[in-house]
């Protein structure tokens, strides 16, 4: 019925001397405009009042108001009184209490009851013959209403009343379905129709409730609870049921029922916000924003986004994604990537994913930042930033997923299977891979310049992921440069494929950049050898190759383990066994144990190798990118005695360079210069190798080493 129609009738019975606007102010919410034609209205003569109508209905009509919402009901004759049994009074004391965190999710539970009602009334006379032979089909009384439903806010009483035109309630469903905690009348009508054959996936996709108890999160916020409720059916009459929920409840006839269900909460004292249009409003927009009858507030729409996730992909606009992104990402900018599918296995999942146009702000980089997708079921918000429906490393997407397979528990808060639930992040996450994947093949410039900007995470993925091939999926998306190319890019893929024939290894090298990655003592054996080496410049790029550690069957390795290798001192040895051009055997055999003596508490070994040409030496560990990441993190909480002692350093020295030839010479002529330049190389090595946290503690032996060379001329 509409806000006029109200109008005229309520306005044929009112004394002249009442105020109009007061008296339908709780049932409509129109604007002060409108306020005032009626109060024109009002004013007017008994014979204006046709002339009158028509002004308030083009008023009225402008402005989009449409409200149901009366209060006529008026219950009559004697009532049943009935007491909850003891364990449903406990119940209903924890679904009051504790079952639920968040008080407002009340609005969601019965605008949830209220939809339900709504497509079961659409479904039954949609299936309906005309015959009443099952109790199911039969005639309906006004079967061609609007299905709607409607939420009035009245702050000057308290109250809040949530209106449905669904299929209504007879007084045995009454009892059953309120008398009952735990009780779904939503779940025993869908049984029913499975055992008749009638209730197919298609048709009984949109009833929502579940457990049952969604009704008694009104006493969370409730001194009384009353239900106005007529059946659809024919001639059923119009009941009353009311309970302040401490144990009975209370059933009568009533007058003036609509068909359908309509439920007034009285709200406790402490609750009063929940009389507030706006805050009504934005409860509706959380939570039930797409289901699927109109909502209307007051007399006004109050769902306005289509639910485009369910939607066929190719049905969608981008601009109906740029409204629904921002809807949903609170966002103001548009969306670089949209995943928009659908499946039915392993799970039923709809879902419509988004990647930021913009860069990562430094809260969004925090692993402490929440997710941005939104998990519903069939159309109702579960939670909008849902934990482990994701991996944490995808926090920057934004979007839906609705699933009607999510087990949940009866708040609808908690998720209860997490075996379903890991099957449902690892389709998720693999699906987002695969599109990943997909787009740095189609759209590679696009997808570098996502890459630039949202890389950090998938290299997160790779360091948090406990399972290998999803690691080596994520590996799939990182990009490189290489000794072979700069100013390009490649994949782990690709440096694969054009590996020289019998390279059972994926090289890699850190550096701050490419000049000094080409510089690098560690990589002059393996461009000797014409071998690609991918080139890390950012400082985690090394711990993140390592914890993958192997990719398509072939170990990654870092150029400073291969360096280390058994057999890296063989390289150049003439038949002799000694490196061409280098110190005599004996001369060797001399030099390593006195660096060894002179660098005591420092090094764990000294020794020669033939991996080097234009460096004099070279510090190598066992783990040189957890080497540089304990540096870098911890060493400032440990002594430098200790961190010599956990690093266990091998230096090894090029016995052919002319420093370490005249270092020889040294021992024996002027063996203090020998041992300053011994150690100023060692500390060289050490910088090199990243191993320093803080150069300028060398600048003290630099400047003795220097001194005492001044000193000899």
């Amino acid at each position: 019925m509409s806000v006029v129609n109200g109008i005229l009738r309520v306005g044929r019975l009112i004394r002249p001397s009442t105020t109009l606007a007061r008296c339908l102010l709780p049932a409509t919410g129109a604007s002060q405009s409108a306020w005032a034609t009626i109060g024109q209205v009002h004013q007017q003569p008994q014979r204006s009042w046709l002339s009158a109508h028509r002004t308030l209905s083009t008023k009225v009509a402008e402005e989009g108001y449409h409200t149901i919402i009366r209060d006529q009901e008026k219950a009559v004759g004697t009532s049943d009184k009935h007491e909850f049994q003891a364990e449903t009074r406990m119940l209903l004391d924890i679904v009051a209490r504790s079952l639920y965190s968040d008080k407002e999710v009340f609005v969601r539970e019965l605008v949830s009851n209220a939809s339900d009602a709504l497509e079961k009334f659409r479904f039954l006379v949609q299936t309906s013959t005309g015959a009443a032979s099952d109790g199911e089909a039969g005639e309906f009384a006004e079967a061609d209403r609007s299905l709607e439903i409607h939420i009035g806010t009245n702050k000057q009483d308290r109250q809040l009343t949530i209106q449905d035109t669904g299929i209504g309630m007879t007084r045995d469903e009454l009892v059953a379905n309120l008398g009952t905690i735990a009780r779904s009348g939503s779940k025993q009508f869908m049984e029913q129709l499975k055992e008749s054959g009638r209730g197919t996936q298609e048709n009984v996709q949109n009833i929502i409730g579940q457990f049952g108890v969604g009704f008694y999160s009104a006493f969370m916020v409730a001194d009384r609870v009353d239900v106005y409720t007529r059946s659809s059916r024919v001639g059923a009459p119009g009941l009353k049921w009311s309970s302040d929920g401490s144990g009975t409840f209370e059933i009568q006839e009533a007058e003036n029922v609509a068909i359908g269900t309509k439920i007034v909460i009285h709200l406790k004292a402490d609750c009063r916000e929940f009389a507030d249009e706006d805050r009504i409003r934005e409860v509706i927009r959380r939570y039930s924003n797409f289901v699927g009858s109109p909502i209307f507030l007051n007399g006004k729409q109050a769902n306005q986004i289509q639910p485009i996730w369910l939607m066929e992909p190719k049905q969608v606009t981008p601009e109906q994604h740029n409204e629904f992104y921002r809807f949903v990402g609170n966002t103001f900018d548009t969306p670089r990537f949209t995943l928009h599918y659908k499946t039915d296995v392993p799970l039923s999942i709809r879902a419509l994913l988004y990647f930021p146009e913009g860069k990562p702000g430094l809260f969004e980089m925090s692993r402490d930042a929440d997710g941005g997708v939104a998990l519903y079921t069939r159309k109702v918000l579960i939670q909008s930033k849902t934990e482990n429906l994701l991996p944490k490393w995808l926090r920057f997407l934004k979007g839906v997923v609705d699933s009607e397979d999510i087990p949940l528990n009866l708040s609808r808060e908690l998720l209860q299977n997490s075996a379903l639930i890991r099957k449902l992040r690892t389709a998720l996450t693999n699906r987002t891979l695969r599109f990943l994947h997909d787009r740095s093949q189609k759209e590679p410039e696009s997808y570098d310049k996502f890459y630039k900007d949202y890389g950090l995470f998938l290299k997160e993925g790779i360091v948090t992921s406990q399972e290998q091939q999803e690691k080596e999926e994520i590996a799939k998306l990182l990009r490189f440069e290489t000794s072979k190319e700069p100013n390009r890019t490649v994949s782990l893929p690709e440096y694969c494929q054009r590996q020289a024939e019998g390279q059972k290894d994926i090289y890699y090298l850190a550096a701050p950049n490419r000049t000094l990655a080409e510089a690098s003592p560690y990589y002059e054996s393996l461009k000797k050898r014409g071998i690609e080496v991918l080139f890390c410049y950012e400082a985690y790029d090394e711990l993140v190759l390592m914890q993958l550690g192997m990719y398509l069957g072939k170990n990654l390795v870092s150029v400073e383990k291969e360096m280390r290798r058994a057999d890296a001192s063989t390289d150049g040895k003439d038949a002799d066994g000694l490196i061409e051009g280098s110190l005599l055997k004996t001369q060797i055999d001399e030099l390593l144990p006195w660096l060894k003596d002179k660098l005591t508490g420092k090094v764990s070994n000294v020794k020669t190798t033939g991996k080097l040409d234009t460096h004099p030496c070279v510090v190598t560990v066992e783990e040189m990118a957890a080497a540089r990441h304990f540096i870098k993190t911890q060493s400032h909480n440990i002594s430098e005695e200790n961190r010599y002692a956990l690093l266990q350093p091998q230096f090894e020295i090029n016995p052919k360079h002319p420093i370490i030839k005249k270092l020889h010479k040294l021992t024996s002529s002027d063996p203090e210069l020998a041992e300053l330049l011994a150690k100023q190389l060692f500390s060289n090595a050490m910088v090199g190798a990243g191993l320093v946290d803080d150069p300028r503690m060398l600048l003290t032996s630099m400047n003795d080493l220097l001194q005492k060379v001044l000193d000899k001329h």
